[in-house]
């Protein structure tokens, strides 16, 4: 099924004359009218680029031609078989009006029910011509009641406010220069709120309307952006207001009581000053790199990297703010092959990944660093309670959390986009002991400037 003008009257004739006919005498092709941006096709019998195209058309003494083993060659007039006014197809959620050969509305041959969004399309007269199944879907009508109603009537669409969307557009009515509207939400009947955008087809800048082509669009992933987003503030809000308000606090009571503490004291308060401080810090770089991983603007800059060192590095830092050195286990199966990384961003995964080991597992945190097919794989183990199965799929994801014991609910989301940056994988599940266990590969790669 396609869109594209119904059959009228006169379909034999061109505008604004007849062609009579008469032996020696082609008939004129019927003009194929298309939707807007979509140019219409050829008519039958006529080569792209050949005389049939000029702009003064096709020769009167000329019979169409058909390509055939590499050359043109005449055929018969083909006589054009009267269409019906209009008709549906029964059976089927989407309906359309009828019109002269597959292809002629969207020029592709493209059914409007194979459409993701709902479409809409009005005629010169405002009826409705085309209502396909995701718009019957959207506003719970029977398109084969919408198909030829006005389309104020098929499509009854309010503003947020409660005024008639069509009486204040005007379509038809209103100024000639416009060309469409923008998508914005409305509200259809019961309060359902859906995307709405229309496009007016003219045939020529300034002339009458000729098509209304709307397109509906369901509101749930804008919803889920948005909710997104809210989050988002919510999370940094709550985060800044902590740390800043201990730090607002210390040092107002430093700077009016200074002489009143002892060195101890103001040691005290000033080494949690700068470990809030640490903390905002660390937060504002979390949301800088979250909005370069949305954007695809996360740099990677290669160097040679010693995963097995950096390993130990970050297992020093942990036993040296307090942990037990029995509680880390590091295995490290060598060779290892030449890993081409960005130090920082390794130190970051490593160091977000054993945090996580460290506050939200228990027992012993195992790290095994071995070759892979691939490049050199990396797994972090503990033997906590480990992570449900109905949660694995969404672990990676911003804002969740393990547990209850802090953090911002951002870092594996970062430490998947640092990974897929240096094009490695990472993968969640269960470890030996029934805690989780995190395991990323990294490939084996090198900078262009030693590979070209």
């Amino acid at each position: 099924m396609t869109v594209g003008t119904n059959s009228s009257p006169g379909a034999g004739t061109t505008a604004g004359a007849s062609v009579p006919a008469g032996p020696g005498a082609a008939q004129a092709p019927p003009q194929v009218e298309g939707l807007s941006g979509v140019p219409p096709q050829a008519p039958v019998g006529t080569r792209p680029g050949g005389p049939a195209d000029t702009a003064q058309g096709p020769r009167a003494d000329a019979a169409p031609r058909e390509r055939a083993a590499g050359t043109w060659r005449p055929v018969p007039p083909r006589t054009a078989a009267p269409a019906p006014a209009a008709r549906g197809r029964a059976g089927t959620a989407g309906t359309t009006a009828h019109v002269d050969a597959p292809g002629e509305g969207l020029g592709f041959g493209i059914d409007p029910d194979c459409l993701p969004d709902g479409l809409v399309v009005a005629d010169a007269t405002g009826r409705v011509i085309c209502f396909n199944r995701a718009a019957a879907r959207m506003t719970a009508t029977d398109p084969a009641q919408a198909l030829g109603t006005p389309i104020e009537r098929a499509l009854p669409l309010e503003d947020l406010e409660g005024r008639r969307w069509w009486a204040l557009t005007d379509p038809y009515g209103g100024l000639a220069t416009r060309r469409g509207q923008p998508e914005r939400n409305l509200l259809l009947p019961g309060g359902r709120e859906v995307l709405v955008s229309a496009s007016y087809v003219r045939t020529h800048p300034t002339g009458p309307l000729r098509r209304l082509v709307v397109t509906l669009r369901g509101t749930e992933a804008r919803r889920r952006t948005e909710r997104s987003h809210a989050e988002l503030i919510a999370t940094v809000a709550h985060e800044l207001r902590s740390p800043l308000t201990s730090v607002k606090g210390f040092t107002a009571t430093l700077l009016a009581k200074w002489e009143r503490f002892t060195d101890d004291q103001k040691r005290l308060m000033l080494e949690t000053v700068d470990a809030d401080a640490n903390r905002v810090t660390r937060l504002i770089a979390e949301l800088l790199d979250i909005s370069r991983i949305d954007s695809g603007r996360l740099e990677v800059r290669r160097q040679p990297v010693d995963i097995a060192t950096a390993v130990g590095r970050h297992v020093q830092a942990l036993t040296a703010n307090g942990q037990a050195p029995e509680r880390f286990l590091v295995s490290v199966s060598r060779p290892l092959p030449d890993l081409w990384a960005d130090p920082d961003k390794i130190d970051q995964i490593l160091g977000n990944l054993l945090e996580n080991a460290v506050r939200h597992g228990e027992g012993t945190v195992t790290i095994g660093v071995s070759p892979h097919e691939k490049g050199t794989a990396v797994t972090v183990t503990d033997e906590g309670p480990g992570i449900p199965e109905e949660s694995m799929g969404r672990v990676f994801t911003r804002f969740w959390r393990g547990s209850k014991r802090g953090g911002t609910g951002l870092g594996l989301y970062i430490v998947k986009g640092i990974v897929e940056a240096h094009g490695g994988t990472i993968t969640v599940g269960r470890g030996p002991g029934g805690g989780a266990e995190f395991r990323f590969i990294l490939p084996v790669s090198a900078p262009a400037y030693l590979t070209q």
